[in-house]
Parts: C-alpha cells; sequence; structure tokens
C-alpha cells in the first residue's frame, strides 16, 4: 500500500527492527511495528490514529478510528494485534479502490452524487433526504485554515458506508417480514442502537 495514497491509508514507515513472525509479509511487519510507537506488540486507537492518513495528508478522524479498532479488535482487548493489522491493511487498501472507483471526478473527495451512486451499488438505496442528511453528518468540516473542504474524504465516506450498513443490517434483523417497517418498544430500539460499535 503505498502510504497516503490515493484516498489515504497509512503513513510512511520509519522502520522497525523486531523480527517478524514466522511466515509474515516483511513490509507489513515493519508498518505494524512502525505504528506499534511504544513497542507493545499491539496497537492502540491513539497510535492508529497517528499512523492513517487522508489522501490529502489529514489525519483520520478519530471517530473514524475507533470505528476500524471496534471492527478488527476481535479479542476485545481495546488493542490490535498483527493478525488484527494484517486484516485492518486489507480492509483500508479493499477501501482506497472503492473510493478510488467512485471519485469520478478525481478530487479527492466523495460529493452527494458519488455518495449516492456508492450506497445504491452496494445496495442502499437511500432516500433524497436520508442521503443528504449522511452527507451532511460526514461531509468534511474544516481543513487547515478553518476553510470548509466540499465533499467527504476518505476516513469520513469508510465511516458514513460503514455505519449506514450496520445500521441497515440491524433494522434487518427486527424486520422479519421484510416489509420494510418495524415496531419494536423504546428498550428494544436502545438497544439495537447502541450495540452497533
Amino acid at each position: 500500500m503505498s502510504y497516503g495514497g490515493y484516498g489515504g491509508g497509512f503513513a510512511p514507515p520509519g522502520g522497525g527492527n523486531r523480527a517478524p513472525p514466522p511466515g509474515a509479509d516483511p513490509q507489513l511487519w515493519s508498518w505494524f511495528n512502525t505504528v506499534d510507537t511504544d513497542r507493545s506488540g499491539a496497537i492502540t486507537a491513539t497510535e492508529l490514529e497517528r499512523a492513517l492518513i487522508n489522501g490529502d495528508w489529514t489525519p483520520f478522524d478519530l471517530d473514524t478510528v475507533k470505528l476500524l479498532m471496534s471492527i478488527f479488535d476481535t479479542d476485545r482487548s481495546g488493542t490490535i494485534g498483527f493478525n488484527e493489522f494484517s486484516g485492518l491493511w486489507k480492509y483500508i487498501k479493499d477501501w482506497q479502490n472503492v473510493f478510488k472507483h467512485f471519485d469520478r471526478d478525481h478530487s479527492g473527495s466523495i460529493d452527494g452524487q458519488e455518495l449516492r451512486d456508492a450506497l445504491a451499488q452496494f445496495g442502499y438505496n437511500l432516500s433524497p433526504p436520508l442521503l443528504d442528511l449522511v452527507q451532511k453528518k460526514y461531509a468534511n468540516q474544516t481543513v487547515g485554515h478553518g476553510a470548509p473542504v466540499p465533499g467527504i474524504s476518505f476516513d469520513r465516506f469508510v465511516r458514513a458506508c460503514v455505519v449506514v450498513k450496520q445500521l441497515s443490517e440491524a433494522f434487518g434483523k427486527i424486520d422479519t417480514d421484510r416489509d420494510g417497517w418495524i415496531q419494536i418498544n423504546y428498550d428494544q430500539f436502545m438497544h439495537t442502537v447502541l450495540s452497533l460499535p
């Protein structure tokens, strides 16, 4: 993976002198050691946040980092080890390709039409008001000298798509008759929402 690359990814490696585990990709092991700045053998959310960058060299949004941690911290230790990191690495590479595919104007961000196309291709045909809400929620806030940047950056695009997927799947578990309607009480609603990463 190129560091920066198209859309985003990991910052340039700084090296690492620990030997990789048997069968490990040496380059991936080097990246892991670069991210593991305290040399604990596991990566924290703070370390991951410092390592992940968007294509414009801005750091990943902390909420996106936490979401990624929740997906890849399979043993629920609060950190990710090398094997979990390997999955995260592949996940980010795959998302880079998705981002590049849908950023049709090559602006480095996803606009409303591109977001609609991406979500529709994933099978989520959101109504225009919902699509507008997603776009506003995940649009870039400010960068640099406080000037707003149009569209959705790589990290926030990943988060928007993952959240829409998770919410849709949670709804689908309750919508057992598949008619697009559910009836739940407050406790069921809160449990469903709070159970999401």
